[in-house]
């Protein structure tokens, strides 16, 4: 783990500095918080590689592929899908430098599997490894409508982040900016849709290997998911957004949540452009650096009412469920 260090500290404003960034804060805003610093040999291949920007609206930046393997943007239509075997055919278009157009069978993830519809229009990569075999990762979609709706959304965002400046922080009783982004689906959720219900919100990434931030803060969400069902709370929805777009697409959030069994009926993990995710941890006062091919970051959860003002917040891992759901309105 690394520290942050706090520089200074006066009525108006606290300094908080992590890997050469300073983060102004407003000082009666401040609280405790945790840096994350993953070791890159305990990283190895679940490493966080650096996002490189948006692309159509969506983080389209792939992780380098080994040397061995080369990548090409590829774009199409999903013909079919098989979950129980992981492929997707695909009528795609030309690729540049490797292929004419045409309608191919490609192995995916078990998430993209999952989340695929014939007739969806899709952006991958294309990754070929030296013995010529082909597969896709980083899908995202593509159609016209869905892009244009995350796209305004993210224009929004950042004029609204813009526009505060330095008080930009979302302190408990502010309402919370709109924001638009993609879920594990793939479908485009607008954080308007969130009205008149409670909304349990954190930040996480998939890859994060460090069992006490991002893995904890998790099964720590699933659990209080399934405490406020005991309790018969009923409006409240479990929003996690990715700390890192730039690898974590609408497939791997969709194998994250699978895998550990999570109810996604009220349970959605996001994610969509690099610089929507940036304003969002600035508006939330999450830190989250990439240090070379680590990712240095912070943990909060937060409790939004139902009139989408932030009702209560807990930095850091350490906070327990029923916290949260002794100040759920029922």
């Amino acid at each position: 783990m690394r520290e942050g260090v706090i520089l200074s500290f006066s009525n108006a404003l606290t300094i908080f500095s992590s890997g050469g960034l300073v983060y102004p804060v407003r000082a009666n805003a401040f609280r405790p918080i945790v840096a994350c610093a993953a070791l890159a040999a305990l990283m190895g291949a679940a490493g966080c590689g650096r996002g490189t920007g948006d692309a159509a609206a969506v983080a389209v930046a792939p992780t380098p592929a080994p040397p061995s393997e080369k990548q090409y943007p590829l774009t199409g239509v999903v013909v079919s899908a098989d979950a129980k075997r992981k492929v997707l055919v695909v009528r795609h278009n030309a690729v540049p430098g490797y292929m004419g157009a045409m309608t191919m069978e490609f192995p995916v993830s078990a998430g993209d599997a999952a989340v695929a519809r014939p007739g969806e229009l899709i952006r991958a990569q294309l990754i070929v490894d030296k013995a010529g075999n082909a597969r896709l990762e980083q899908i995202w979609p593509d159609d016209k409508v869905s892009v244009d709706t995350v796209d305004a959304g993210l224009r929004m965002l950042n004029q609204d982040t813009f526009s505060k400046g330095g008080s930009a922080y979302r302190e408990i009783g502010d309402e919370i900016p709109q924001f638009v982004l993609y879920d594990q689906d793939g479908r485009v959720v607008d954080s308007a849709r969130f009205r008149g219900t409670q909304v349990m919100l954190n930040f996480i990434y998939t890859r994060c290997p460090i069992a006490t931030m991002c893995p904890l803060s998790t099964q720590k969400m699933a659990e209080t998911q399934k405490l406020a069902k005991g309790a018969g709370i009923t409006h409240i929805q479990f929003v996690s957004i990715t700390l890192d777009s730039s690898y974590d697409t609408p497939g791997i959030l969709r194998q994250y949540a699978d895998e550990r069994g999570i109810d996604t009926s009220n349970f959605s993990f996001l994610t969509g452009p690099a610089s929507a995710i940036r304003d969002l941890l600035t508006q939330f006062g999450v830190i989250a650096e990439f240090n070379g091919n680590i990712l240095d970051h912070t943990l909060a959860t937060l409790l939004i009412d139902e009139k989408g003002r932030v009702a209560w917040r807990a930095d850091g891992s350490q906070w327990m469920p029923q916290e949260f759901v002794d100040r759920m309105h029922r």
